[in-house]
């Protein structure tokens, strides 16, 4: 979500444990498949990109009829070409082991920090923004993208309500908060997540990426503060005056919800139960088990905060419905993409594939970091860090040592670049959504990509130089 890659991720880890791998694996190879199937993922996402544009009353009223249609086109001809038995499959594989769970968390997540209100006469100032902004950042490799995101955004767009120049800090905010702030353990963002249940040590990201991490969030940081500096002193706005108010939290059995969920999240790695038939589909008890309690902490939340707090915290239900229907179809649109990326040099993506290692067969780093990374961009980082971990050998003993480097231009690419488009992690697109439910425009989605160009590409071909030394 994808890679959008995004459709995934209180803590976005939580969704890498609850993803299988591409959804072909166990029906139709990737090696059958043409990239001809992929036009119906293209198309989901010119029509996110260019119909709030060019059609945005048609867009805005039946955005979900249209990405129900993407994935018709895709569904349709699949069952066409081997047979509805397969189609249903397809289908029940992706909603049973993958959305559903997916939709699950996300839902306990924005229920739940969407009922903590962070308190105080916050005022939206250069240094005021960049310190939330940095605090956002730490508590993302803790909490997760999703979560630090969704306790944090509220407070920053009630902390600048009075600016009128601050789309700016809600694409830093994507940047640093929903995605490379989850760069430094296996809670803060899926594919560091996935990595851990196949075998890489809890702490090997905060030990190995720490140096890209702090690279990236010190020069962002400070570009931010500079472009939010300029944008005060050319618009001159003025504070509005409140009380002096301490910080503070207030719901806090939402707050203990949030590590309730966390508990969940991590406890799907480490305990297992067996597995279960649901649909067809062979299904692990626990994660069962954790759909159920992400649904339970949901009821829990919603019955217990009361209506006054979620008011004051601006929550509304729209940004969670959008993504709902919107991911469901990028979901299925998506697995044929990740099944012929999955079928390696057999696949029709092999052109791709090659061009990962040397011709003495050993990787090149800096090929892995741009590759993870540019289709992390708009394919989920989950299984797109699981393809090319199993390209560079799957081997976690072997890539926490010898192939350290090359780890880590997997993990930083699948992290860092979910952060060049709407769709790259989960948080993207939901932060765009509450942002705009609250009335403050965000870029288009091409728009979003050209800050992405114009900051984040030079600073990754920098972070290439440094640590994944091409040539």
């Amino acid at each position: 979500m994808t890679g959008m890659k995004a459709l995934r991720p209180m803590v976005a880890a939580g969704l890498a444990s609850m993803l299988p791998g591409p959804a072909l694996a166990a029906g139709v190879p990737g090696a059958e498949l043409s990239l001809a199937w992929g036009i119906p993922f293209v198309g989901i996402l010119l029509s996110i990109a260019l119909m709030p544009l060019v059609a945005g009353h048609l867009w805005h009223h039946h955005y979900g009829k249209i990405a129900a249609l993407w994935a018709a086109l895709f569904l349709l001809p699949f069952a066409a070409f081997f047979g509805a038995g397969a189609a249903w499959y397809e289908f029940a594989h992706v909603m049973v082991l993958e959305y559903v769970p997916f939709i699950a968390l996300l839902l306990a997540l924005y229920t739940a920090g969407g009922g903590v209100l962070l308190k105080g006469s916050l005022v939206g100032t250069p240094t005021v923004n960049t310190a939330l902004l940095a605090i956002g950042t730490i508590l993302a490799s803790m909490m997760g993208t999703t979560g630090a995101a969704m306790l944090l955004i509220r407070p920053v767009l009630r902390a600048n309500a009075f600016r009128t120049r601050k789309t700016h800090t809600f694409v830093f905010f994507i940047f640093l908060v929903a995605n490379i702030g989850g760069s430094l353990t296996p809670v803060g963002d899926p594919p560091l997540y996935l990595g851990f249940l196949r075998g890489v040590s809890f702490f090997w990201p905060t030990t190995h990426l720490f140096a890209e991490f702090a690279t990236c969030v010190v020069i962002l940081l400070a570009v931010y503060w500079v472009l939010d500096t300029l944008a005060w002193n050319r618009e001159k706005p003025v504070p509005p005056v409140v009380a002096k108010e301490a910080v503070g939290l207030e719901g806090w059995l939402n707050v203990w919800l949030v590590l309730a969920i966390v508990a969940v999240v991590i406890g799907m790695g480490y305990v297992k139960l067996g597995s279960m038939n649901v649909l067809g589909q062979t299904m692990e008890v626990e994660r069962v088990l954790g759909i159920l309690l992400f649904l339970a902490i949901t009821g829990i939340s919603v019955a217990f905060t009361s209506n006054a707090l979620r008011e004051a915290n601006g929550f509304a239900w729209g940004a969670i419905l959008e993504v709902a229907k919107l991911f469901a179809a990028i979901f299925v649109c998506m697995a044929p993409v990740l099944a012929i990326l999955r079928a390696g040099s057999a696949g029709a993506a092999s052109g791709l594939v090659a061009l990962t290692s040397g011709p003495d067969g050993a990787p090149i780093p800096w090929v892995y970091f741009w590759m993870s990374g540019v289709l992390s961009s708009f394919l989920d980082n989950a299984p797109t860090y699981i393809v090319f971990f199993e390209l560079a050998g799957g081997d976690p003993a072997m890539l926490m040592t010898q192939g350290a480097m090359t780890l880590a231009a997997i993990s930083c690419g699948a992290v860092f670049m979910g952060a060049n488009s709407y769709i790259g992690n989960a948080p993207n697109f939901m932060v765009k959504a509450i942002v705009e439910e609250n009335g403050v425009r965000m870029p288009s989605f091409f728009a979003y990509c050209g800050w992405a160009i114009v900051f984040l590409v030079p600073l990754f071909v920098l972070v290439t130089f440094i640590f994944f030394r091409p040539g």
